[in-house]
């Protein structure tokens, strides 16, 4: 733990990365300021990245919009995903036409602790589990949740934070792990939102920059997503 920590904090003295890191999370801040569309739309994103990569997410959500994840008939939104190459694009087009039914920021409000709401997520948005709920938490600005991803994982291995990287995520497995990021989140004095986009870093020597932001043309709302990496 205490190499890892001292990886962390020689990485933040870097000017460039922590810069990246600063913008990438005033983009979730801004992320959450933002209307109940687009909130369903980067529910959507994560629901796509699943088994996936954030790379294709993204270039789905450019092409298919907030208003086609909203209304797009899922023949329609199966077609398109195909087309792109998500391998899982008939289920992904079906999570993403069941989660129409949800109001995801209003959802969301009504959970004071934030873990109570990837809770609800994970529950009752087919899809989501841990980790795909904490990412959407995470990017809409709530950063409180671990993101246990395959990269994370490696370098909690790496720095013998962990023995092994597991084959299952299982609920218990997912608190356990994300408890002692929260005990080194501590100790380096960042959030998890925050100590995950290093801990990223450190593993793919990049920080994903993504940024949503909405348009009105021609009286239809448009998602325009800035995809980077750096």
């Amino acid at each position: 733990m205490k190499e890892l920590i001292g990886a962390i904090n020689n990485l933040r003295k870097n000017q460039t990365v922590a810069k990246l890191v600063k913008e990438r999370i005033k983009e979730f801040e801004e992320n959450h300021n933002k209307n109940s569309e687009s909130w369903f739309s980067e529910l959507c994103f994560c629901l796509l990245t699943a088994n996936s990569s954030a790379k294709l997410g993204i270039k789905i959500q450019r092409r298919v919009g907030i208003e086609g994840f909203l209304n797009m008939p899922l023949e329609r939104l199966e077609a398109i995903l195909k087309e792109e190459g998500h391998v899982f694009y008939k289920r992904r087009s079906e999570f993403i036409v069941e989660a129409r039914k949800f109001d995801i920021k209003d959802a969301i409000a009504l959970f004071e602790d934030k873990k109570e709401a990837r809770e609800w997520l994970a529950k009752n948005v087919k899809g989501l589990g841990y980790k795909e709920a904490s990412h959407l938490l995470r990017n809409l600005g709530y950063g409180n949740v671990a993101i246990l991803d395959r990269h994370i994982l490696r370098v909690m291995q790496r720095y013998g934070v962990i023995e092994s990287i597991p084959k299952i995520l299982t609920k218990k497995k997912y608190l356990e792990l994300e408890k002692k990021l929260e005990e080194l989140a501590k100790v380096v004095d960042m959030s998890l939102g925050t100590m995950d986009l290093y801990l990223w870093y450190m593993e793919t020597g990049k920080v994903l920059k993504y940024c949503i932001y909405s348009t009105e043309l021609s009286g239809a709302l448009i998602l325009r997503p800035l995809f980077a990496l750096v």
